[in-house]
């Protein structure tokens, strides 16, 4: 009996995402015993902290980067970081913002979601742009602390493309975060925005793709951005005191980032294509149903996922098909996309493609 059932709950096959509300994803191999040796002893936990930054940003290839406890705490230090400049004269600015001058905080309309709560608590304004030119420079003004940008397919519909952004707010001098928490894969993400394209940071989810702990984050980019995150966040008495970020988190990120960069992506994205395939080849030609290859991911990663579409025929709503598997035991997790079930492989152990599929066709049986 695991854990779960001993709580008296049941287990889940994740088919949906690397979502906070269904754990994130599995720990990497070397991720627990990473965890387990920091737990055995005590340490000088800001020098930790600041050695381990220093070592992912040279794995990543970036000037220097911050452990944070997920990447929601990462966007609230960061932008803070930009509100005050790397070394603040007071870390009790926020929310008051008493003699701060950069307190607005410039969005893409399109981009503007639940998590503007991690930069609005700070007290900040959020100014918006559409994608026009015009509109992006009359959002960037002298009280523009940054530009916040969201990546991921999910938010691409109606905003601008990010280097022309870039390239608007480097004329202005505003810094450019990309928030980009599911972004892994590619392992490339870790570099790509800023050494490549030119970001001042980038925001990550540790519990994600790099299958780390789940309640990290990781901020990577210039150090100056980096220094004011690690100004405001714990141990010191700022607005991110309660955002605590201990030794076996930071020992467990650094690992999951090692093996992450380690692995054969290419391969690994295989094996996610051939559970699609096998999916569709299990549900092809069942009354009323309808599965097809959907690429990219939900959030814009790399490979495909089934999308299936139930009719008349099959006795089904997408609704109560969704419904009825997360009732089954194990419970099977699945997104709904506009009218379809969206299967996600990523976040799959060998074999579970099988359960969901058997799970999908005894329930499209029973009708």
């Amino acid at each position: 009996m695991t854990a779960v059932r001993r709580l008296g709950l049941r287990p889940v096959i994740n088919a949906a995402a690397t979502l906070t509300k269904l754990g994130g994803s599995r720990l990497a191999p070397p991720v627990a015993a990473a965890m387990a040796e920091a737990a055995e002893s005590f340490v000088d936990l800001p020098a930790l902290g600041l050695a381990v930054g220093a070592r992912i940003a040279e794995l990543t290839g970036n000037e220097a980067g911050h452990v944070t406890s997920g990447a929601a705490a990462g966007l609230t230090l960061s932008v803070a970081s930009c509100v005050t400049g790397p070394q603040p004269e007071s870390l009790e600015v926020f929310p008051e913002l008493a003699g701060v001058t950069r307190r607005r905080v410039a969005m893409a309309r399109s981009h503007r979601n639940p998590y503007d709560y991690a930069v609005r608590l700070l007290g900040t304004e959020i100014v918006e742009f559409g994608p026009e030119p015009a509109s992006i420079r009359a959002a960037l003004g002298p009280e523009t602390a940054c530009v916040l940008w969201f990546a991921g397919e999910h938010y691409a519909a109606g905003a601008p493309e990010l280097a022309d952004v870039l390239a608007l707010a480097k004329a202005r001098g505003v810094p450019v975060l990309v928030d980009a928490a599911a972004q892994v894969p590619p392992v490339s993400s870790l570099r790509d925005f800023t050494a490549g394209m030119g970001a001042d940071a980038v925001i990550f989810s540790g519990g994600k793709g790099l299958r780390g702990p789940q309640s990290s984050g990781l901020v990577l980019g210039r150090a100056a951005v980096v220094e004011g995150c690690r100004a405001h966040a714990s141990p010191h008495h700022g607005v991110g005191r309660g955002m605590k970020v201990g030794k076996e988190e930071l020992m467990g990120l650094l690992a999951a980032v090692e093996w992450s960069l380690a692995q054969d992506e290419p391969a690994l994205l295989a094996v996610y294509e051939d559970s699609v395939a096998r999916w569709l080849e299990g549900l092809a030609g069942l009354p009323g149903v309808c599965a097809e290859r959907g690429y990219p991911s939900e959030a814009g990663q790399p490979h495909g996922r089934a999308l299936v579409r139930v009719g008349p025929d099959s006795g089904w709503t997408t609704a109560e098909l969704a419904g009825a598997l997360w009732e089954g035991d194990p419970r099977i997790a699945v997104n709904i996309v506009g009218d379809a079930l969206a299967l996600n492989p990523q976040t799959l152990d060998p074999g579970e493609d099988i359960v969901v599929l058997e799970a999908l066709r005894a329930l499209l049986a029973a009708r």
